[in-house]
């Protein structure tokens, strides 16, 4: 949901799995991880690699990832412009990969195979909400591995299951890939955006206190609103806040941030959990229209970090096996 700067000496993850692996595998795309982050490297033939980030919180549509104009010069991609909806996108072709990192193409949409061009961003590109969608997707932070699971997957013993909500139009058809997680936090169902690109920009006494590790001041994040915070501080007063923590460029003032004991996600409890602070307009009015129920935050990689967390959007719902960190939770009393 946040831009990143690029940082080009990472070390690299995993490579992909050949093109034509059997249907019934699981292709590791080739990715970086970064303080938490998660961008797939993938690279053409000649060399030319992109780096682009894995954002469920971030954009794209009509199938397609996207891609920066200087990218696209970068790679002499043909560009066109595409009838998406009620208006016109601007779009490349789509790029030629290594058949030993390559991305899994878009999903079959009305501008064909292309990738979507943005004006300007701090890495490449990015997969975003409107690529993800349509597949199933396993974040292992631990391994700091991500896969495109096939259709026959099953989730392992002992992973929990929760669903996911997405807002659908008039036909019943998805109107974004923008994905609504319930946790609790202190006994209560609270619905956030599940959001693996929310970035933590937190000074050096934040990123000290709440054990964020950094790559160039940036590391990964969970959100909520002023008026939740402003809730759970009054109602318990001895959690710790911090004033003056996340330093974003033009943020000012400078947001606070709150610790949360214990967070409840799909059936286990981490913590303590670090929340930034964000105004109740970004969730309550910005993202309004892109959720199928109002949200107070969003869930991050401050979390997910405890985690193999694999998305099924075809079926709507999320799997979390417990890596490091977490442990079941109490099931609440009946009512």
């Amino acid at each position: 949901m946040q831009s990143r700067r690029y940082r080009p000496w990472a070390t690299w993850g995993a490579l992909a799995l050949p093109a034509l692996a059997l249907a019934d595998q699981a292709q590791i795309l080739p990715t970086v991880y970064e303080a938490g982050h998660f961008y797939a490297v993938p690279e053409t033939p000649d060399g030319n690699r992109l780096k682009l980030l894995v954002d469920t919180g971030g954009g794209g549509r009509g199938g397609m990832y996207w891609i920066t104009a200087a990218a696209a010069k970068r790679l002499h991609l043909a560009r066109s412009a595409c009838t998406l909806g009620d208006g016109h996108v601007d779009v490349a072709a789509l790029p030629a990969y290594r058949p030993d990192r390559a991305l899994p193409p878009p999903m079959p949409g009305p501008c064909g195979k292309a990738v979507l061009v943005n004006p300007d961003y701090d890495v490449d590109g990015q997969l975003g909400a409107g690529y993800l969608p349509g597949r199933i997707w396993t974040f292992d932070y631990p391994a700091r591995r991500l896969s495109l699971e096939s259709s026959h997957w099953h989730p392992d013993p002992g992973t929990h299951q929760t669903p996911l909500g997405f807002p659908h139009d008039a036909k019943g058809q998805a109107a974004s890939g923008f994905a609504r997680i319930t946790i609790r936090v202190d006994g209560q169902p609270l619905d956030m955006l599940l959001d693996t690109g929310a970035t933590a920009y937190p000074t050096p006494i934040a990123a000290r206190l709440s054990d964020t590790p950094t790559v160039h001041g940036e590391g990964v994040a969970s959100y909520i609103t002023t008026g939740m915070l402003e809730r759970w501080h009054k109602a318990h007063p001895d959690w710790r806040v911090l004033e003056n923590a996340d330093d974003k460029v033009a943020a000012k003032p400078l947001k606070r941030i709150i610790e949360v004991p214990r967070v409840e996600i799909a059936g286990w409890t981490v913590g303590p959990v670090w929340f930034t602070e964000q105004p109740d307009r970004t969730y309550h009015v910005w993202m309004a229209g892109m959720m199928d129920k109002a949200v107070e935050g969003t869930v991050g990689g401050n979390v997910f970090r405890h985690f193999a967390m694999t998305l099924d959007y075809p079926r709507a719902e999320a799997w979390f096996r417990c890596i490091e960190g977490c442990r079941a939770a109490t099931p609440p009393p009946a009512p």
